[in-house]
C-alpha cells in the first residue's frame, strides 16, 4: 500500500477516556467502529481512501469485532452492499470519491433509497470540489436531492465528524433513509483530537451470525407495484421522520452574536473558511467567536423550515454561502421562507433580504478572500455602521502582492501541470507511441482516468477524449466506424477491471469493432494509491524476476481476454522501447479485423522503489554487495538538439550549461533522483539518436573482485587517455 498505517490501527483500538489525534477521515473511521457498524466497503479515491486502506489492514482487528471489510471492485459494487441493511438490523457503510464514484453507483442508490433501510446505511463521500480537484465539478448534493437521501456536510473539526456519524446512523435509522456524508479535502485532512468511546461490537456481525434469512416481505422489493407505495412513504412519512430527528438532536448549530441585523447560512463544511474570513474582517478571534449570527447547516439535505425561519427572523438580510453550483441550498431557503412569510406571525420574513450567488461567485471554491469579498458587500448594503476596513486593507494588500510578483517575474507564473513519476512504466509507452506516429500517423487515441492521463500534458500531448474510469475503449466505439485509421484507446490495469472489461472490451468484441487497446499493466490501481487488484502479482512472483516488472509472473488479465475470445494479444516490457514501437505499428497498419489488445507491462516505480529500499538498506546495513544502476550523458558526444527530452519528459533528464566555450547549445543531463529506469537511453536507440548516452553501475560494500576488475579498468582507460 501507499503508506503503513500501524500507529492509526492501534488508535482504533481507544476505548473510553482515550484521546484519538489525526486526520479528519481517521476519525471517521474511528467513528464507524464506534457506531457499531456490521460491513464496510467502498472503492479507493481521493480524499477517502485512507478509510478503507487502514480497515483492509486492519483485518484482523476487524475480524476480533466481526466487522466484514470488501475492498470493492468499482463504487456500483460498493453501494449494492447496502442492499444488507435493507432486511436486516445491520449498520453498513460505504465509501468513495464523489461526484465521479457516486455517476458509478447512481443505479444502487436510486434503489436502495427507494426500497428504504431497517439498519443504518451511510455513505461517506469524498466531495472532491475546487482548485485542487481531479474530477469534473459537480455536486454529490444532485443525487441527494433527486434520491431524496438525507445529506451531512459536518462542519469540520473531529469532534463534530465523529458526533455526525454516530448520529448519522440514528437518522438512517429512524427515517428508514439511506444517509450520504459528504467531506471535502480539507475536512479529510484536517487534524486535530477527540475523546474516544468504546467500539461496538455490532448486533449482526461475522461473529453472530445470523440463523435465518429475513422473512419474504414484496415491500422491501424495490419493484413495481411495490416502489409506488415507497414513493409516497419516501415524502410522507421518512422525510417527516427526518425533520424530527435533526430538530431534536440539534444536527445544526447556531452560533450567537451581538449583530443582529445581518447574518449568515453556511454548509458546515465551509465553516472554517467562513470564520477565518471574519476574522480577517475582524469579526471573529481565532477561536470562532463571532459578531455576526452563523447557522451552520451540518445537515444540507432535508432542510428543517422552523430552523430557517427562526434564524432569518428580525434580520434585514441573510447571506447563504453554498460553494458550487446550482445553488440548491440557496433555492430551497428561499423558498422556506416565501412559504413561511405567508403564515401568521410570520410575514416580517417578507422583509428579509436573501443573498448567495448575487454576492458570491457562481462557481469555483470558496477560499477566505472570496467570501471576505462577500461579506465586504453585504456589511457595506446592510450594516454599513460595521467596520471592515480591517478585511478592504487585506485585500489590497492581497493584490499588490500578486502585482508584485508578476512585475518581478515579468510575467506571470508558467503553469506547473502534473506529470509521470520518475521511472513510470507508462512514459515509454507514449514515447513509443511517438515514435510509431511517424511511420503510420498518429491514430485519434481515447483516453481514459489514471496515471496515462498525465500524457495529455508536454511533451506528449496524446488524448482526444476522458469520459470516465475504463471508458476509453468504449469511448472509441463511435470514432472507429468514421476514421480512417484505426482507433487507439488506453486504459490501466485499474480501470480494466473497475469498469472497462464490460464496457469497453465485452461491448467491442459483441459488435466485431476493430480498435486498438492499450492496457498499462503496473500491478496497482496507483492513481488511487497503489491499491493491490485481482491481477496483482505477489511480490514473491516478482522477486523471482529479480526485481522487474514481473513480466510472466501473472497472467489474469491476459487470461481473462482470451476467454472471452480475444484473438490479437500482445504482452510487450514498457522500458522495451523499440519492441512497444513495432507492436504499436503492427497494431495499428494490421489487417486482421477485430479488437488488437496490447499489455503494456510494468511495475509501478512508487511501489518498486519501496519494495527494493528496505532490502538494499538491510543488504547494506549487512555489509552485502550492493549494485545500483545509473545514467548519464557524454558532453563531448552530446549534439544538443534535445530530441531525448522530448521523447522522454523525465523530470531528471534536462539541461546544462555547455562545458565546451566554443557551443552555445545547452547539453542535456541526467541529474540526482534518477532511478536508473533505462529509458533515456532506449529512447536514444529506438529512435536513432545520438550515442551519448552511458550507463553505470553504482557498487556499495565491493567484492575483491570489483575492486580489482576497477584497477584494470583504471589501468586500461589511463593507458588509451590522451
Amino acid at each position: 500500500m501507499e503508506r503503513s498505517f500501524t500507529h492509526e490501527i492501534e488508535s482504533l483500538k481507544l476505548g473510553e477516556g482515550g484521546t484519538f489525534h489525526g486526520e479528519g477521515i481517521l476519525a471517521v473511521t474511528k467513528a464507524l467502529l464506534q457506531s457499531g457498524v456490521s460491513y464496510v466497503g467502498g472503492y479507493q479515491g481521493a480524499p477517502v481512501s485512507h478509510l478503507l486502506d487502514v480497515m483492509v489492514q486492519a483485518r484482523e482487528y476487524m475480524d476480533e469485532l466481526g466487522v466484514h471489510v470488501e475492498a470493492c471492485t468499482n463504487e456500483a459494487s460498493a453501494a449494492a452492499m447496502l442492499g444488507a441493511s435493507i432486511a436486516y438490523p445491520m449498520r453498513g457503510a460505504v465509501t468513495w470519491k464523489s461526484i465521479v464514484g457516486t455517476n458509478v453507483a447512481s443505479d444502487a442508490l436510486s434503489y436502495l433509497s427507494t426500497a428504504g433501510v431497517i439498519g443504518g446505511a451511510l455513505i461517506v463521500v469524498g466531495e472532491d470540489y475546487g482548485e485542487g480537484a481531479s474530477v469534473a465539478l459537480e455536486r454529490t448534493h444532485a443525487f441527494a436531492l433527486k434520491s431524496s437521501m438525507w445529506m451531512l456536510d459536518p462542519r469540520p473539526n473531529l469532534p463534530t465528524i465523529v458526533h455526525m456519524v454516530e448520529k448519522g446512523f440514528e437518522l438512517s435509522e429512524s427515517s428508514n433513509s439511506p444517509v450520504m456524508m459528504e467531506l471535502r479535502i480539507r475536512a479529510c485532512h484536517v487534524r486535530g483530537r477527540f475523546a474516544t468511546s468504546p467500539n461496538r461490537a455490532p448486533t449482526v456481525s461475522t461473529r453472530n451470525q445470523l440463523a435465518a434469512p429475513a422473512a419474504f416481505l414484496y415491500d422491501r422489493l424495490s419493484h413495481p407495484p411495490a416502489t409506488f407505495r415507497q414513493e409516497k412513504l419516501k415524502v410522507g412519512v421518512r422525510k417527516p421522520a427526518a425533520l424530527r430527528f435533526i430538530a431534536e438532536h440539534r444536527l445544526n448549530e447556531t452560533f450567537s452574536g451581538d449583530e443582529h441585523s445581518v447574518g449568515i447560512i453556511v454548509q458546515g463544511g465551509l465553516y472554517n473558511n467562513l470564520t477565518r474570513a471574519l476574522q480577517i474582517l475582524g469579526l471573529s478571534d481565532a477561536f470562532g467567536a463571532c459578531r455576526l449570527p452563523i447557522l451552520a447547516l451540518n445537515v444540507v439535505y432535508p432542510l428543517v423550515p422552523e430552523e430557517i425561519s427562526a434564524f432569518c427572523m428580525g434580520k434585514k438580510a441573510v447571506l447563504v454561502v453554498e460553494e458550487g453550483q446550482p445553488e440548491f441550498i440557496e433555492q430551497d431557503i428561499a423558498t422556506l421562507l416565501r412559504r413561511a412569510a405567508e403564515q401568521p406571525g410570520l410575514r416580517e420574513l417578507a422583509q428579509t433580504k436573501l443573498h448567495g450567488k448575487d454576492l458570491l461567485a457562481m462557481t469555483g471554491e470558496y477560499t477566505a478572500e472570496v467570501i471576505v469579498r462577500a461579506l465586504s458587500r453585504l456589511i457595506a448594503q446592510h450594516a454599513s455602521h460595521i467596520d471592515t476596513a480591517g478585511g478592504d486593507g487585506w485585500l489590497q494588500s492581497t493584490g499588490a502582492a500578486r502585482e508584485q510578483a508578476a512585475a518581478l517575474l515579468g510575467s506571470p507564473l508558467p503553469p506547473r501541470p502534473p506529470g509521470f513519476c520518475t521511472g513510470c512504466p507508462e512514459r515509454p509507452v507514449f514515447s513509443a507511441l511517438k515514435l510509431a506516429a511517424r511511420d503510420v500517423g498518429l491514430p485519434h487515441i481515447s483516453g481514459d482516468i489514471g496515471c496515462h492521463a498525465f500524457a495529455t500534458f508536454e511533451p506528449f500531448s496524446m488524448g482526444n477524449s476522458i469520459l470516465g474510469y475504463g471508458m476509453s475503449l468504449a469511448s472509441s466505439a463511435g470514432v472507429s466506424p468514421v476514421m480512417a485509421r484505426r482507433p487507439l484507446a488506453i486504459m490501466g490495469d485499474g480501470g480494466f477491471w473497475h469498469n472497462g472489461l464490460l464496457s469497453g472490451v465485452a461491448s467491442n468484441l459483441l459488435n466485431k469493432g476493430d480498435a486498438v487497446l492499450v492496457v498499462m499493466k503496473n500491478g496497482y490501481a496507483s492513481a488511487t494509491g497503489t491499491q493491490e487488484l485481482i491481477s496483482t502479482p505477489s511480490h514473491s512472483a516478482r522477486d523471482a524476476t529479480h526485481g522487474k516488472s514481473a513480466v510472466h509472473a501473472d497472467r489474469t488479465i491476459e487470461n481473462t481476454l482470451r476467454g472471452l475470445g480475444v484473438k490479437w494479444l500482445r504482452t510487450v516490457d514498457n522500458y522495451r522501447v523499440a519492441d512497444v514501437t513495432q507492436t504499436l505499428r503492427e497494431a495499428i497498419t494490421t489487417k486482421e479485423p477485430g479488437l488488437k489488445v496490447i499489455i503494456a507491462e510494468g511495475e509501478c516505480q512508487l511501489e518498486r522503489q519501496r519494495r527494493l529500499r528496505p532490502q538494499t538498506a538491510q543488504q547494506l546495513d549487512a555489509g552485502e554487495r550492493t549494485v545500483r544502476t545509473r545514467y548519464g550523458v557524454d558532453e563531448d558526444t552530446c549534439t544538443g538538439d534535445h530530441s531525448c527530452i522530448r521523447l522522454s519528459g523525465c523530470p531528471t533528464l534536462t539541461i546544462k550549461d555547455n562545458p565546451d566555450p566554443l557551443r552555445r547549445d545547452p547539453v542535456a543531463t541526467v541529474i540526482d533522483g534518477c532511478v536508473g529506469c533505462g529509458l533515456c537511453g532506449e529512447n536514444a536507440h529506438a529512435a536513432v539518436l545520438c550515442p551519448s548516452f552511458y550507463r553505470a553501475e553504482v557498487i556499495q560494500n565491493p567484492s575483491r573482485w570489483d575492486r580489482f576488475m576497477h584497477r584494470v579498468r583504471g589501468a586500461v582507460t589511463g593507458g588509451v587517455a590522451p
